[in-house]
């Protein structure tokens, strides 16, 4: 009687973990087999890239350029006006070798304007600098929302124009749309609005490194 007994309870646990086995195989099946039910559907964002800033705010430059120009910049006249004179002798390995009064921008009524040459002694690698000044910062912030909107090349870099931690300023660099060699630099500071144009490389460092 007690074996009886034995074997009938060892043949009801057996059945009980038969069933059980069955049911955990039929709830994996379902987890995988049943839309939206443990799945995780949650990716991990890619990791944003970093970028350094330099005293301008304007990002600093990666590539590795001459610190001096091998040429002399030219000197100004001697009744250059306040804006031309804070334009800088040299950035990097690029001098001043020309100023003059232009007008490109005449339309938006800027109170002076400038366009400079900023060479290595290759002519074939000189940068290009229109710079202008207007009475106020909304003025020189209509006519750098102009420029940076009629850009369409590749975006090379963009971000904020900082002095002493303050923005007071916006850039962009992007490719010129009609030669992949050539970029062309925007920028925004205060009253002032800066535009180079050159060889894609030297027109980037060249943004990232002016003073002003």
């Amino acid at each position: 009687m007690a074996n009886t007994q034995q074997s009938s309870s060892h043949g009801k646990l057996t059945a009980v973990i038969a069933v059980a086995a069955v049911v955990i195989v039929l709830a994996l099946l379902s987890a995988f087999i049943w839309p939206g039910w443990a799945l995780n559907k949650t990716t991990t964002p890619a990791s944003a890239p970093t970028t350094s800033s330099t005293a301008s705010g304007k990002k600093s430059a990666s590539a590795k350029v001459p610190s001096t120009p091998t040429i002399s910049a030219k000197a100004l006249p001697t009744d250059a006006t306040s804006l031309l004179k804070a334009m800088p002798d040299s950035v990097v390995n690029y001098a001043r070798t020309d100023a003059n009064p232009s007008a490109n921008w005449t339309s938006t009524s800027p109170l002076e304007e400038y366009t400079m040459t900023y060479s290595t002694g290759d002519d074939t690698k000189n940068i290009s600098l229109i710079t202008a000044q207007w009475s106020s910062a909304d003025d020189a912030k209509k006519q750098y929302e102009t420029l940076t909107a009629s850009l369409t090349g590749d975006e090379i870099a963009s971000g904020n124009v900082k002095v002493s931690g303050k923005t007071t300023g916006s850039y962009v660099i992007r490719k010129d749309a009609s030669d992949s060699k050539k970029a062309v630099a925007v920028w925004l500071n205060d009253t002032a609005v800066f535009q180079a144009n050159g060889p894609s490389d030297a027109v980037t460092t060249f943004c990232q490194k002016f003073p002003l």
